[in-house]
């Protein structure tokens, strides 16, 4: 048996994906112990898992930068709020994070650090000066790994398949990481302090250096690259659901089944104006589909003037995604990863609305894939989003090549997958401790 140490931020994204992971192990024989805030504690609790909570992180500050940035979810995010949520949120709470984690480190000794893609105390710190493997586990749909077959992050752009794309690409890359210069210097210099050289490359670059970096996803979403680094694995759905309680069961079982069911989520935007379940429920209105809006766990429908807007419109709290998508002909959304890995692996088509952070990449992957259509969160008034929506239902290419894609994520290895690749980095695993640290990949 191994003691693997999940570190995460208390956020939906970036918990759920974790659990899944964590419930492999568990089911391997494996203890898992979790490291993240007070807003997810009785979420990991509630799946049986000890829980050490942040106690030198800022949570409170943390999540109001984070969400700071969604509160206007149809303008391209403020660049200036987007840095000051990189600075606060990703490196300024690296030395909180190593205060947090060394005294668990010492106590209970972790052979694997299973990491959070933005939780980087673990990445820049702990993997070299403890000689401790860390293996990253994306919440995201594709690496940020930069090479000549990716986009540049963060503008939903195709991948590019020219010279003069490759060069849009490597320039847009490169001035994103010339406006990241001073957060480098900072990293470096917390690096410094823990008696590390400097990083030598850009983050997203450095991250490669990792022994493992696991993507729940399949390369048919994430443009096919082939370009990436051997520490990296598609191992497909990593995601974790809690289960149903009766009355969620019972409320879809009043749900007409006669007509088409379309499932209407913001993700996990819960800040902003609810602009999507807005149009959805004022587009789908007396349409001939079940429109199924989700607002989820903070916020009210009647608040937010979504209730009782016509006989197909059903609005509720939250579902689970694994009793209510494989029933769905089609699935409206933000852009969240695990809410397109979820409806893609029900084999239902999209029309992604894609707001802020990775989304709009999220909904290039789909149009890339054939497997939906992508509305600019500007245009999503109620009649374009029921012509987006009828677009997706009534050309059953969009049908089709979403199935094709749910066949391909069920034949992955998923979370048990990701557990065994783990398994190899611990000291009785193939890769020793000395080998995956410091410069290298495991082989």
């Amino acid at each position: 048996m191994s003691r693997f140490l999940v570190t995460c931020w208390p956020l939906p994204g970036h918990v759920n994906n974790q659990l899944g992971i964590a419930t492999a192990l568990r089911e391997r024989g494996h203890e898992v112990l979790f490291y993240t805030g007070q807003r997810a504690r009785a979420t990991v609790e509630g799946a049986g898992f000890e829980v050490v909570p942040f106690q030198h992180v800022d949570e409170a500050t943390i999540l109001e930068t984070v969400a700071a940035v969604d509160r206007r979810p149809r303008e391209r995010p403020d660049p200036r709020l987007v840095r000051r949520a990189f600075r606060t949120w990703l490196v300024e709470s690296i030395p909180a994070q190593l205060a947090d984690l060394e005294p668990v480190l010492a106590r209970r000794r972790p052979d694997v650090i299973v990491c959070d893609l933005s939780m980087w105390g673990p990445i820049m710190v702990l993997w070299e000066r403890e000689q401790l493997p860390v293996a990253l586990s994306s919440t995201f749909m594709g690496p940020l790994i930069p090479g000549p077959q990716a986009p540049a992050w963060g503008f939903g752009m195709a991948p590019p398949r020219n010279a003069a794309q490759r060069l849009t690409a490597r320039t847009l890359t490169r001035a994103g990481e010339a406006l990241g210069r001073g957060l480098r210097k900072r990293l470096d210099a917390i690096r410094a302090d823990h008696g590390l050289g400097p990083m030598g490359a850009p983050m997203n670059a450095f991250t490669a250096r990792l022994p493992l970096y696991l993507v729940g996803n399949i390369p048919a979403l994430d443009y096919g690259r082939t370009d990436l680094p051997p520490s990296v694995h598609y191992v497909g759905p990593t995601l974790w659901h809690p289960t149903d309680p009766p009355a969620v069961s019972d409320w879809l079982a009043a749900v007409p089944t006669e007509r088409p069911w379309v499932h209407v989520t913001e993700s996990t935007i819960t800040h902003g104006e609810p602009f999507l379940l807005d149009a959805a429920a004022r587009g789908l209105a007396g349409g001939p589909v079940e429109a199924i809006l989700t607002t989820g766990g903070h916020r009210d429908a009647a608040e937010l003037g979504l209730a009782d807007t016509a006989p197909n419109v059903h609005v509720t709290g939250w579902v689970s995604h694994a009793e209510l998508l494989p029933r769905c002909a089609a699935v409206v959304t933000a852009g969240g990863a695990a809410t397109v890995i979820a409806a893609l692996r029900a084999g239902a088509p999209l029309v992604v609305v894609p707001t802020t952070w990775d989304k709009p990449d999220n909904a290039r992957r789909v149009t890339e894939a054939g497997a939906g259509v992508r509305l600019s969160p500007r245009n999503c008034t109620p009649e374009a989003l029921r012509a987006a929506v009828d677009e997706v239902l009534l050309d059953s290419r969009y049908a089709q090549r979403a199935r094709e894609l749910a066949a391909q994520l069920a034949d992955t290895p998923g979370s048990a997958g990701a557990a065994e690749l783990l398994e190899g980095l611990a000291p009785s695993g193939r890769f020793s401790r000395r080998a995956t640290t410091a410069g290298g990949t495991a082989p």
